[in-house]
Formats: structure tokens, sequence, C-alpha cells
């Protein structure tokens, strides 16, 4: 997952026209348009950073003359401020120039950052958890509307995979497109065998089961993923030593960070994580003027 400047610039648009269109009244009435500075993006938690071409965007959109410099890559492990232990936290960017652009953008480019950071941090725990076993982890569609891409981009720059980003990428039979199925006749099997003469060239065909009798039906149609959902431990065990050489596996439901070694060592293929998005703790950063400021003098 890559973001393109065209989408990020974008997303940038949209998000400043909701923070600014009304103006900044404060700012304009404290801040002379000639006042320059400096700031500092630094971190004041453990994570994983993510985010900075956006919050270059923000402040580029904002004003061109705000210089946005990157002192650290996304993907890099932040450490913060340890006064105790004599630690200087890690200083993520330098924003310069007109002091009443950077306060103007301030709070959209650390939204980004924040949100996006918090996602590639939660990420990073659940690889790292995973790691002596080869399930991979995955994310989910439960994402903010609109921001997607920027969310699924979190996950990778965490080190997850992603799954589906819109519907048209793949076909997941869920349990809502069985029942529906059913009302008009469709079992199991004739729905997967159905969606395999209209399926687009090579795209495989997932479906979610719930217990070892679905197991068995979508294999015996040739099912090529099966999600398993909300299976107990002992379940999935079962259900990927049916399904091995024959299907891939997924789990799916109620997965956390307590649980997912024991859902790992079971053997699946896959592990989604819905609250890698939808539940995201934002990583703690701030923007700290530092340097001095100069130019005219508020009159």
């Amino acid at each position: 997952m890559k973001l393109t400047p065209f989408h990020i610039d974008q997303v940038v648009e949209r998000a400043l026209e909701e923070d600014l269109s009304a103006g900044d009244p404060t700012t304009d009435g404290l801040i002379p348009p000639d006042l320059m500075g400096r700031a500092l993006i630094v971190a004041k938690a453990h994570g994983v950073l993510a985010g900075t071409a956006l919050a270059e965007a923000v402040w580029r959109r904002v004003d061109p003359a705000v210089a946005y410099t990157a002192l650290l890559p996304d993907g890099a492990t932040l450490r913060p401020t340890d006064p105790g232990q004599g630690i200087e936290g890690d200083i993520i960017a330098e924003v310069e120039g007109p002091m009443a652009a950077i306060l103007k953008g301030e709070r959209t480019a650390l939204n980004f950052m924040q949100r996006l950071s918090g996602i590639a941090t939660e990420t990073r725990r659940y690889v790292d958890a995973v790691a002596p076993y080869p399930a991979v982890i995955l994310d989910t569609r439960k994402t903010v509307p609109g921001l997607r891409t920027l969310d699924k981009y979190a996950v990778a720059t965490g080190g997850g995979k992603n799954h589906r980003l819109n519907l048209g990428d793949g076909i997941l039979v869920k349990d809502n497109h069985i029942a529906a199925a059913a009302t008009y006749g469709l079992t199991l099997g004739q729905a997967i065998e159905r969606l395999r003469e209209t399926a687009p060239h090579a795209m495989k065909i997932e479906v979610e089961v719930e217990d070892l009798a679905q197991v068995d039906e979508a294999l015996a149609a040739r099912a090529e993923i099966l999600l398993l959902d909300n299976m107990s431990v002992d379940m999935m065990v079962e259900a990927v030593r049916l399904a091995k050489g024959r299907a891939l596996t997924e789990a799916s439901g109620n997965i956390t960070l307590e649980n997912v070694v024991e859902v790992a060592a079971t053997g699946i293929d896959m592990i989604s994580v819905g609250a890698l998005t939808h539940s995201v703790k934002a990583l703690d950063l701030s923007l700290d003027f530092g340097g001095g400021a100069h130019g005219a003098a508020h009159a």
C-alpha cells in the first residue's frame, strides 16, 4: 500500500477545508503574518511513525513558505523523552516559516500523524506477537469512511498486510450473503459454484464459515480461502487440519493481543484484526516551538 501525491493532496484539501474554511481569527488576531519561527514535532510515546508525507502536505497547502524537514522516515521506531533516564525524545521533523501558517496547520498535521502512527504502532504489536509463527496479520475494511487508504497504509507501515481495499478487490462470502442466498434456495456450496462462474479470472473465492459443517461444505465446493469466524481455538485447530493443502485459512472475530498468539499457534495462515483501525489509539506526538521567532513585532 502506497500513498500517491494525488491522493494525499485530495485528503489534505478536504481536511483543511474542514478546519480552515471559516478562517482562524485567533491566529490572525495575535500573530503578524511576517513573524517567522521554528517548531519541532517530537515523540511523547513509544511507537511506530507513520503519516509524515501528510503533515508535510498540510503545511505546503496552508503556505508554501513553510519548510518541512523530515528527520525520521515512516516506519521509524519512536522513543519519548525520559528525564529519569536522561533520554531525549526523538525529533520527528522540523517546521520553519511563518508562525501563523505553522499554527494554522498544526492540528490537522498532527491529527494525521497521530492516527496513522497509532495504527502502525498497534499493528507492530500484533506482528511482533505472532513472529514465531507463519501467520500474517491483516487489516479489514473497518476504517474511517474516506480515509481507508491512509488507514491501510499505516497498517502496512507497521508490518501488517492489507486485506481488500474495497469490495471489488476480492470475493468474500459473508454470513449475510449466505443467509440472503438461502432465501431463494441456494445452499452454501451452490453459492460458491455460482460465484465461480461469474468471478473475474484468477480471483479467489473466500468464504466465512462458523462451524465444521460449513468448513466441509466450503471445501467440497473448492473455496480457496476459509474465513474462520469467531471459532473456538479447538474448532480452529480442526478446521485448519481439514483445510490443509486444500484452502488457506484466516481467523477473524474478537482477536486481541491477549489471544492472538494462541490463535497463531493453531497453524492458521492469516489473522484479520478489525481493531487495528476501528479502535485505534492515537500516538502522542506534539509540536513545540523552539529556536525563537523573528520578524515584525505585534503592533
